[in-house]
């Protein structure tokens, strides 16, 4: 009996050799729909043995995570013990870190929890090594480091990629702008506001007839393709995560080398082993991750600059603030007053529901 991932070997074999046009275009509609539902399945609990696992999962700590991705021997466990101070065992061979290794940075007053990752192999998506594990930790981190040998980046880079996305990781992306709603009656609906030219109706028809959706409203908002749409329909096992390439051992490589490797996007040149660059790398995370420092000052009295509450950039309301301090706070709140780049006026009156921004200073006034 065929398994999930000889039929997904068969389903890409027969893509690749089907030319796309207007013909083939239904067919190849209804292969991706069914080989996104063969993947959700292949890496979904009940058939992996699981998303975590002896020595995967960790308590989190810290307003973010950041997960160490990487083949063996790049580096991760060396640049981990550089940033946190965590012995993570580092050696120059293979698959020396075998379980998810936690760690901890404090910057720009955020407390930012580091998790060092066993080295994932290729094929790790279709259950080789522990790659499923392996990934499946990183999923549920804010930000991801590839880190890859300086030496040979972009080969290393796509296969990680290809990994890392066919475990449902979107990298660098947002979700796409399309708006999917499932109806009684009335048949299938679609309206763009933009002009499709990857996507066709009859794309659209077989996905929809693949995941046996006979009536619903999707509303198109951008230049999608047909596996936009999948990813939509498979929203839980999708997530958005944005990457930094940390590109280590530039200690080995010419100064003419190194300026071509900084025009690789997202990527941050590093000697994980010298500790070079790596006050850059920090920065590129701080900015990647978004998060808000928000200062308190209390009545009558200047503001803390020193112990900011850190808040991450979809949940940073003065509701949010309040619940990170104390949840009795919002029983007992009558308005905020805030100096900053989130108010017109400075300082301003503001409610529950008002957004803040980096570095905004917040009195509570409660009833």
């Amino acid at each position: 009996m065929a398994t999930t991932v000889d039929k997904i070997k068969d389903i890409e074999a027969e893509m690749a050799k089907t030319q796309k046009n207007k013909a083939t275009s239904y067919h190849l509609g209804q292969l991706k729909a069914k080989l996104a539902k063969l993947k959700r399945e292949l890496l979904t609990p009940q058939s992996s043995g699981g998303g975590g696992g002896s020595g995967f999962d960790v308590a989190r700590t810290g307003v973010a995570s950041v997960g160490f991705i990487g083949f063996p021997s790049v580096g991760k466990s060396t640049l981990m013990s550089k940033l946190t101070g965590q012995f993570s065992e580092a050696a120059a061979y293979e698959f020396t870190t075998l379980t998810t290794v936690p760690g901890q940075v404090q910057y720009n007053g955020a407390a930012i929890q580091m998790l060092d990752l066993p080295g994932i192999i290729q094929g790790a998506k279709d259950g080789k090594g522990r790659g499923r594990q392996v990934i499946a930790v990183a999923k549920t981190c804010h930000l991801i480091f590839i880190v890859l040998d300086v030496n040979k980046p972009l080969t290393d880079k796509r296969v990680i990629e290809n990994e890392l996305e066919g475990f449902g990781i979107r990298i660098n992306k947002d979700p796409p702008n399309i708006v999917f709603k499932k109806k009684d009656k009335g048949g299938v609906s679609v309206t763009n506001t933009v002009p499709l030219t990857h996507i066709s109706h009859e794309e659209i028809k077989a996905v929809m007839g693949e995941y046996k959706i006979s009536s619903a409203d999707i509303a198109i908002r951008c230049d999608a393709e047909i596996d936009d749409l999948i990813d939509i329909l498979e929203a839980k096992s999708r997530s958005y995560i944005p990457v930094i390439y940390a590109l280590n051992k530039i200690d080995s490589i010419s100064i003419e080398e190194l300026d071509l490797i900084y025009r690789i996007p997202n990527a941050c040149p590093i000697s994980a082993e010298h500790g070079w660059n790596v006050d850059e790398l920090l920065q590129q995370m701080w900015e990647k991750l978004q998060l808000r420092r928000i200062y308190t000052k209390p009545k009558g009295k200047s503001p803390d600059y020193n112990t900011p509450v850190v808040l991450r950039k979809n949940a940073c309301s003065v509701e949010d603030f309040c619940n990170a301090i104390h949840k009795t706070i919002v029983e007992q709140f009558k308005h905020a007053i805030v100096y900053g780049q989130s108010v017109k006026h400075q300082p301003q009156r503001v409610g529950l529901s008002h957004e803040l921004a980096d570095e905004d200073i917040i009195t509570i006034i409660k009833r």
